[in-house]
């Protein structure tokens, strides 16, 4: 079977992806970029990618039109454009004009939970995207779940900061909401085993776990599995744009997805019952399993995806890496550095391990003021970190940066700052003739962004100094 995955870098998709090669289906995934595929596709047979953006159909043509069966996994809930809603029902439009002509036999499309009357923009603007992808040409198989724990899913890593920072939580009246959490064992169960049955061609179910919660149950049972006691009192008079910025500065979540979350968790998510458990043999596990599985897969360091290196987290960067790889020469303030490298392996390591848990090896003080101040001007800060303990990717996000290009084999590593800035700046290590050489790019953005270099550069110095003889050092 030849199977389009489209959303191929997102969360679902990226765990998705390698259950069907293991099948033994050829899997064609969509990006809009391909340096954010995942370098293993390269050595999958069954693997291929193209570059497509659904919201440009010429680039559509690159889509093979021999597929059999469509994941649409394509959702757009970091998108802060008041039009967010619009640019789903265009994406939906276009990838079903062009399969029209096509031997598509089915779509399987992951949605939420839209039950109630009252829906929020987004899960409004999913239900929209359904009855757009319905079509006479191909059936539509559509699966509404509700929130997805998982390591590294958006509600999971919240969940987490919440529990693991605050003993004693002020919470907003949301949290009294009620929901259906689903593992994200479960919803990749669900849709790997939907391809082909023809008996669910033209069929929508929800899919959710055996439990109705509250937000607040989900807190603290996700407290008790960590051994943790915490306390929670929630409060009415929390407005939206309050709960939003409650989010943002407590946890790693940007202000866009904190406002898009507090827009969604006031809707009741449950689900209706039907037979797609037994229908596709899924016996969805409880919340609590659901927790312990997700840190088995971060204590074995295993995080196949995670929200945080989707672009839903990013602060500056759009869809396209290629536009940032080439570092800007000219207009451009530069701190360049090198050092002789005693043992290439332990500097490469210590490059490819920088960040997150693991630090910036000098001035780490410095880095976390850094991350602070960003945060308190509507930044990401530092609070996101790193999927991965030593393995970097391009796409990947790390801390306030991104990673743009990524490759031990050339031993270069070439970050993006995403923190807010007047201007832009850029991060690379590369090793050459047995130098370590480090170069830090800002290319300032008017009289403002030449004041902050000159305000800054003393800590750089200092910084950089530091951080280069760190990483040389054996």
């Amino acid at each position: 079977m030849k199977i389009l995955v489209t959303g191929a870098t997102g969360y679902i998709g990226k765990r998705l992806i390698p259950i069907l090669s293991n099948e033994g289906h050829d899997v064609v995934c969509a990006v809009r970029d391909k340096l954010r595929a995942d370098k293993n596709y390269l050595d999958d047979e069954h693997i291929s990618v193209v570059e497509a953006d659904f919201l440009k159909p010429e680039t559509l043509i690159n889509i093979p039109k021999d597929i059999d069966v469509a994941y649409y996994l394509i959702h757009s809930m970091s998108n802060s454009s008041s039009n967010f809603e619009r640019l789903e029902a265009a994406c939906a439009a276009n990838f079903k004009a062009y399969f029209a002509n096509t031997q598509l036999k089915q779509v399987i499309y992951l949605s939420g939970i839209t039950n109630e009357k009252q829906l929020s923009k987004h899960l409004q603007s999913r239900k929209n995207v359904e009855e757009i992808l319905s079509a006479d040409t191909y059936a539509l198989t559509v699966f509404k779940a509700g929130i997805i724990v998982g390591s590294g899913s958006s509600s999971f890593e919240i969940i987490r900061d919440l529990v693991e920072k605050l003993p004693v939580m002020v919470a907003p009246k949301w949290l009294n909401t009620k929901t259906q959490p689903l593992a994200v064992r479960d919803v990749l169960a669900f849709l790997s085993r939907a391809k082909g049955r023809k008996e669910l061609y033209n069929t929508s179910y929800d899919i959710f776990g055996p439990e109705i919660l509250t937000y607040k149950q989900m807190l603290l049972e996700f407290a008790k599995a960590r051994g943790l006691k915490r306390y929670i009192l929630t409060v009415p008079v929390m407005t939206p744009k309050l709960s939003s910025y409650w989010l943002y500065f407590v946890t790693s979540t940007s202000y866009k997805l904190a406002t898009a979350l507090v827009d969604s968790m006031g809707v009741q998510i449950v689900g209706k019952p039907s037979n797609i458990n037994q229908l596709l043999e899924v016996n969805p596990i409880t919340y609590k399993e659901a927790v312990e599985l997700a840190f088995e897969k971060i204590e074995q360091n295993s995080i196949v995806s995670s929200w945080k290196d989707s672009m839903v987290s990013s602060g500056r960067l759009k869809n396209s890496l290629h536009k940032y790889v080439n570092v800007p020469k000219y207009g451009c303030f530069k701190d360049y550095k090198e050092r002789k490298v005693e043992n290439e392996q332990v500097t490469i390591s210590k490059i490819w391990s920088i960040g997150g848990t693991t630090g910036w090896y000098y001035g780490n003080f410095l880095w976390k003021t850094r991350g602070y101040l960003d945060k308190l001007v509507g930044g990401i800060g530092l609070r996101r970190g790193r999927t991965h303990i030593s393995e970097l990717d391009a796409g990947d996000a790390l801390d306030f940066w991104r990673v743009i290009f990524s490759d031990k084999k050339e031993k270069k590593l070439l970050l993006y700052a995403e923190m807010k800035l007047p201007g832009e700046a850029w991060l690379e290590f590369k090793i050459e003739d047995g130098l370590l050489k480090q170069t830090a790019t800002f290319r300032p953005r008017g009289l403002a962004g030449r004041l902050y270099w000159y305000s800054v550069y003393p800590f750089h110095g200092i910084i950089f100094n530091g951080l280069i003889n760190k990483l040389v050092a054996d």
